[in-house]
């Protein structure tokens, strides 16, 4: 396949309170605290200020992998906007302590995988998500982010190859039926995308994106189709009831 198109991703910095534990509860708090006014210094356009918070993170809690992916992330954004690539080779080493930590990272993995992309190491990107597959076949999100990769490549085929197969093992994934409808509708299946994202948006109604693509379809006069089977030979779960969000 042609791996030479450039892979265009917006970082999402991501912030999650790690369940505590009596033992580190503290510092777990304080990191979070920390990790949430990084993420707010990033968001109003303070880099500099965000990577000292996340720094203060990982000094109150050193195995937090949220406070090393919000730091990669940063010095990422940084390092593409500077063209510095020490700030970049900063960005890859923190993403690799990041999934040291927690392997199934999913934010971590897709960061990553943009920056090789960047950096003109398109096939290390693939190998990463390919890998990640592998090693956990029971995870619908290394499929889901595999299938966002041969997407932006324009390998569509093995996209929705991917996505059939991350609803094969998780039917009520919402970020699957998501992916699903942008490749329908890219493809012209208009009232089949429209069936993906509401299927999508009843699994998780806080997804704005997806929400302002039922209503730009439906402003379109488009009327929503039953799903279609998977044309690969992989089978879908039947979908259960949708009277209920959740």
């Amino acid at each position: 396949m042609h791996r030479q198109t450039t892979l265009r991703r917006q970082l999402i910095l991501f912030t999650l309170v790690a369940p505590l534990v009596i033992a580190s509860a503290g510092c777990q708090m304080a990191a979070s605290g920390y990790n949430v006014a990084g993420v707010r210094a990033v968001e109003e356009g303070q880099p500099q200020v965000a990577v000292n918070q996340f720094q203060k993170a990982l000094g109150h809690d050193p195995t937090n992998p949220d406070a090393y992916y919000n730091l990669a992330a940063t010095y990422h954004q940084m390092g593409k906007q500077s063209g510095d690539q020490n700030t970049l080779h900063q960005a890859e080493a923190l993403y690799n302590q990041c999934l040291d930590l927690n392997p199934n990272h999913t934010e971590c993995h897709r960061g990553l995988a943009v920056l090789l992309v960047d950096t003109k190491r398109s096939d290390k990107a693939f190998t990463l998500m390919e890998r990640w597959e592998q090693r956990s076949p029971q995870l619908a999100d290394p499929k889901i982010e595999l299938a966002r990769l041969y997407q932006e490549f324009g390998d569509k085929e093995n996209a929705m190859n991917q996505l059939n197969q991350a609803l094969a093992v998780d039917a009520n994934n919402s970020r699957a039926w998501a992916a699903i409808g942008s490749l329908r509708e890219q493809n012209g299946e208009l009232g089949q995308a429209l069936a993906n994202y509401q299927r999508s948006y009843q699994l998780n109604n806080l997804d704005a994106g997806v929400g302002s693509r039922i209503a730009a379809l439906q402003r379109q006069g488009i009327q929503s189709e039953v799903p279609m089977a998977p044309t690969n030979g992989t089978q879908l779960a039947n979908q259960p009831n949708t009277r209920k969000r959740y």
